[in-house]
């Protein structure tokens, strides 16, 4: 794959007359799992949605690749280089749906709907679910997984698709260890093996040090800190970088 990457460069977003977003920018590249940390109410989620042209910014630009990407506004119809950089990402909701389907074609969904050939969705389908742990559940009605294995069939179902950017929305909260562990697993794998681009957003500190090649933390709307996790925890720069660190601005 050639080297990307997905970015913005002075975005802003006011929500409910709060400014949420104040001149944000970000870099993600592929082969790199770069963590987003913030407090709650800092904008994470947000510039998850306009990354992924869910939502339009009120001011700044999102690049994929070279191309400009960024939703003119909240009705926009997609353009066909925006379309074609949707279709190269995904997004993974902190609370995915289930559709009240089988597990199997919960994950053949984005294949289906792209018009891939119905002989080649199994051979993608059945390695996703392997690797995710829940081969075993394909046939089972999705919606009554737990919440663990929901998580999991919906990082199966986004990592199916050719993509090139994997944006993740506090894609571990609330679930125990093993579920835990094998979802940062495949982040990993997914940007150190395939060479996808992924963004988590985590209040996880821990997680952050684990998993994460590049730490960015998001404070009042602004990114204060970005730099490779080395530097981030162990050299901070900014004062509200080394009191998190510290344990002193809670996340």
């Amino acid at each position: 794959m050639t080297p990307g990457s997905l970015s913005c460069a002075g975005v802003a977003k006011t929500l409910g007359g709060r400014r949420v977003l104040d001149g944000v920018s970000i870099e993600v590249h592929s082969g790199e799992v770069h963590a987003l940390l913030g407090p709650s109410g800092a904008g994470k989620t947000t510039l998850l949605r306009i990354l992924n042209m869910l939502e339009a910014p009120d001011e700044g630009t999102v690049t994929f690749n070279t191309d400009a990407i960024a939703l003119s506004g909240p009705n926009a119809r997609l353009t066909p280089v925006q379309s074609e950089a949707r279709l190269k990402m995904a997004l993974v909701p902190q609370k995915p749906i289930a559709f009240r389907t089988t597990v199997f074609e919960n994950a053949a969904f984005g294949l289906r709907v792209r018009g891939v050939p119905k002989e080649e969705v199994p051979d993608r389908v059945r390695p996703a679910l392997e690797k995710l742990g829940i081969a075993a559940l394909a046939d089972r009605p999705a919606h009554r997984l737990s919440g663990g294995e929901t998580q999991r069939l919906a990082f199966a179902r986004a990592t199916v698709l050719p993509l090139e950017f994997l944006l993740l929305d506090e894609f571990t909260a609330n679930l125990d260890p093993p579920n835990v562990k094998a979802l940062e697993q495949a982040a990993g794998e997914s940007a150190h093996e395939r060479g996808l681009g992924v963004l988590f957003v985590t209040h996880d500190l821990f997680q952050a040090r684990r998993i994460a090649d590049r730490v960015s933390l998001l404070v009042d709307g602004r990114i204060v800190e970005s730099a490779p996790k080395a530097e981030f925890f162990e050299a901070p720069q900014h004062a509200r970088a080394k009191a998190f660190v510290a344990g002193e601005l809670s996340v």
